[in-house]
């Protein structure tokens, strides 16, 4: 369903700033047909092509990065060497020093058990030329193992700020949910300690059928200019837009634009297009749909 405006919502501070644009739902959606992805937990777009979307399965699904595009349409997959797969959550493609890089976050921890997580960062491969499919491996430039301060959080909403050489977790069963901060390239090798920079809260537009978990998020990216943060929930999309010089925790602090429910089953995955005009929002499951949400400027 299509909206003409954003939607304001109850979240822990004051209201976001005002905005000229508006992003309404696609009427259509496309649905995967990539054998083996049954559990799609994070999505980036191709910072080499504005057409391809970087895709990952959940834990279970090996270390691979899938590729497809905005079509549904399987273009092949690499192997992460050197790469553990115990719970992928998200997934986050971005610039650094001029060349396109993605974040494959391995940070999922349902019980709250696990002593450290990882992120592994990737420079993105190059596309496959027309009529050929992705194949091969690929090392990581560099990967950070990290915790949390307190103990081990559950974890499935993770971007990362390039301008600021930082990288933002979102908690997912806290309450409030807890924002964090991780330097992008830390220095020395060792265990890095996540600092928390503020909380936030993703609540559920009325009216639908109420999901006992709809203040969970399961998603984040952040738009390649920087002005806005898309959370995604089960039930919703959460945007923060971010004034200029404005701190990430004081944007999350303010209520969220709310976009209407997506509809989907179990909704984990979401990203920016890599010019900010489109949402892609995808779900666990084979061939479920992939909708989004066009960017609409107001005269």
């Amino acid at each position: 369903m299509a909206i003409s405006g954003l939607i304001l919502s109850g979240c822990v501070g004051a209201e976001a700033p005002a905005t000229a644009s508006a992003f309404v739902k696609a009427p259509k959606a496309v649905r995967w047909q990539i054998p083996g992805v049954t559990e799609a937990s994070g999505l980036a777009s191709a910072g080499k092509a504005g057409d391809f979307l970087w895709l990952i399965n959940d834990s279970g699904g090996g270390p691979l990065l899938h590729l497809t595009g905005t079509d549904g349409k399987s273009r092949g997959q690499i192997r992460i060497e050197f790469a553990k797969c115990l719970d992928w959550e998200d997934l986050a493609g971005f610039s650094w020093q001029g060349k396109p890089y993605l974040l494959i976050a391995d940070a999922g921890d349902n019980e709250a058990a696990r002593k450290s997580c990882t992120l592994y960062i990737v420079r993105e491969p190059a596309m496959p030329r027309k009529g050929r499919v992705l194949t091969g491996s690929l090392k990581p430039e560099w990967a950070i193992e990290f915790s949390y301060p307190g103990g081990p959080r559950d974890c499935e909403a993770v971007a990362v700020d390039p301008a600021r050489g930082k990288i933002l977790l979102i908690s997912k069963r806290t309450n409030p949910l807890e924002i964090y901060e991780l330097p992008l390239r830390p220095t020395g090798r060792g265990l890095v300690m996540a600092t928390r920079i503020g909380v936030t809260d993703v609540i559920p537009p009325p009216g639908g059928f109420p999901h006992p978990f709809g203040r969970q998020p399961t998603a984040l990216d952040l738009s390649a200019d920087g002005r806005m943060a898309a959370v995604l929930s089960y039930v919703s999309v959460f945007i923060f837009p971010r004034a200029p010089g404005e701190s990430w925790a004081g944007a999350f602090a303010r209520k969220p634009l709310i976009l209407p429910r997506h509809g989907l089953p179990q909704a984990e995955a979401i990203a920016f297009s890599r010019d900010g005009k489109t949402l892609f929002v995808a779900s666990e499951g084979a061939g479920t749909p992939v909708i989004s949400y066009q960017l609409q400027e107001k005269p």
